[in-house]
């Protein structure tokens, strides 16, 4: 069964996202191991230069880093507005492909406020774009599980997806 972590940086507040997120998690276990692992994020000052925008997220890089280091071979995707758009039925191939020819772990990265370091990209990975939109860390957790769910029930050509 394919293993699925999402490192995230910073805690979900709200209950009505998490109980969201929790749905998807439940709605998943049928078809992967789905783990979410969040690491505390940094305070960010109203006021943020250059210098302790970099020193922040380095902080985080580093501790998504050692996470991410402590899976051999999984295939790492960060979620970067650089990254490569997918449509629901690219996404569902690309996690098809993962599973049969690559690995049996895929980590998905969502950074925290400011974005991802510099440092982490120095890990072999792949970025993906949901939007050239910017949307909050938190909800973008809950869109990446519906659609890793959507791509399994598209793998599995089971009603949803329509």
């Amino acid at each position: 069964m394919l293993n699925i972590k999402i490192l995230c940086v910073g805690k979900i507040k709200e209950k009505s996202l998490v109980s969201l997120i929790d749905e998807y998690l439940k709605r998943l276990s049928k078809y992967c191991k789905v783990e979410i692992i969040t690491i505390d994020d940094e305070k960010v000052p109203s006021s943020l230069s250059l210098q302790e925008e970099k020193r922040i997220k380095d902080i985080e890089g580093m501790k998504l880093k050692q996470k991410i280091e402590k899976y051999d071979n999984a295939s790492v995707y960060y979620l970067d507005l650089k990254g490569t758009e997918f449509t629901s039925e690219e996404f569902a191939t690309e996690i098809q492909n993962v599973a049969t020819y690559s690995s049996s772990t895929i980590i998905f990265v969502i950074g925290g406020t400011l974005g991802l370091s510099d440092e982490l990209f120095k890990i072999p990975s792949k970025k993906i774009c949901f939007s050239k939109m910017t949307f909050p860390h938190q909800l973008i957790r809950l869109f990446l599980l519906e659609q890793i769910f959507r791509a399994f029930k598209i793998q599995n050509n089971e009603t949803y997806h329509h």
